[in-house]
């Protein structure tokens, strides 16, 4: 079977190194990358460090709208696809490149599947959610992490072809957990001990978009008697720089420029707790079993917040340093909710059998 896996941003590099390497076992992959995350340390060096093939096809759409990027891709991702004329397309997560690769082989009448459906923030306002549920309700093949995403489609209808698989990410953290342990120099580098440090990542555009919302959070950061680690996104630097937050930025916040997997990890994996607005973060400090504080009002990996692992506090100066602070999830409450690291042999089995 002839198969084009499109993906675009960091989430989808890691998670297609573990199911390209299944795929690729018994079926013929073209890997398509839209172009979406085009910063180098985003990027290049995910690939490098995770094994992925060189991308068949760069499309080099960059940023721009929602509108804007997503019609590009979609119109450049119909011309590659008419030239391959895979048997399937595979896409994943939520993002503008996923809902592209959807819409364009639903257009030209080719399968689809995609990895990580079913999951539901309901919050319509956000556009991952609607990049989410529209990509379920035009595929194919679903391939779900938690039973919570199998109900979810369930409640609007979508039974046929679902599958409960786990989620790749275990299989990527699973896989790469030793690994960065054994040769990311990170923690030296920067001369960190473990949970000593609290790890922030923010990039969601409802927080750096609004002046207010990246304020509070800012200053809830300068307020906490810890030592921050901040890998910083180049669009919330570019933004705390034209907001005239930047420069104020006390001594206890390390700024790092975005990292490669590996470093990645091993900074989660050793962090006291992670402050992220990231769908994708939420649930690798999950896995890794390090609390986390969602700079959200919501979010679509509920499993987190009721073993009680992931709290919700927006951009709430009050509620960040409240719970911080206070905040010890129990080590009892933790479960194997996405998967036991082989979702990505189960998706390859189910390809391959339909």
């Amino acid at each position: 079977m002839k198969i084009a896996s499109v993906v675009g941003v960091r989430p989808q590099f890691v998670k297609a190194s573990v199911v390209s390497r299944e795929l690729r076992k018994s079926n013929k992959e073209c890997l398509i990358h839209t172009g979406q995350h085009y910063d180098y340390e985003m990027n290049k060096i995910f690939f490098e460090e995770l094994g992925i093939p060189e991308p068949d096809y760069y499309l080099g759409v960059g940023s721009g709208s929602h509108g804007q990027q997503t019609g590009e891709m979609l119109r450049k991702l119909e011309e590659v696809l008419m030239v391959e004329k895979p048997d399937l397309v595979l896409t994943y997560g939520d993002t503008n490149s996923t809902l592209a690769g959807a819409l364009a082989a639903s257009k030209l009448g080719i399968k689809n599947a995609h990895i990580e459906s079913g999951l539901r923030s309901f919050d319509k306002s956000m556009p991952e959610e609607i990049n989410r549920i529209l990509t379920d309700h035009c595929s194919d093949i679903l391939f779900c992490p938690t039973q919570n995403a199998v109900n979810n489609l369930e409640e609007e209808g979508i039974t046929k072809n679902v599958y409960l698989t786990g989620d790749v990410m275990v299989d990527s953290l699973l896989l790469n957990k030793e690994i960065a342990e054994a040769k990311s120099s990170l923690l030296n580098d920067l001369n960190l001990k473990t949970r000593d440090y609290i790890v922030v990542t923010i990039h969601r555009a409802s927080n750096t978009d609004n002046f207010e919302n990246l304020r509070n959070i800012i200053e809830a950061l300068r307020e906490l008697n810890e030592n921050i680690i901040f890998p910083i996104h180049p669009r919330t630097e570019k933004l705390l720089k034209n907001y005239n937050l930047y420069d104020s930025l006390p001594s206890s916040i390390t700024l790092v420029k975005p990292l490669g997997f590996l470093d990645f990890i091993k900074l989660m994996n050793h962090a006291k707790m992670i402050l992220t607005d990231s769908g994708g973060v939420q649930k690798e400090a999950y896995i890794l079993k390090v609390p986390c504080v969602t700079l959200r009002e919501n979010t679509e990996w509920i499993e987190t917040i009721k073993d009680g692992w992931n709290v919700l506090v927006g951009s709430n100066k009050e509620r960040i340093i409240k719970t911080v602070n206070g905040f010890m999830p129990s080590v009892q409450e933790h479960c194997n909710r996405f998967g036991d690291g082989s979702a990505s042999n189960r998706i390859a089995a189910a390809i391959n059998a339909l």
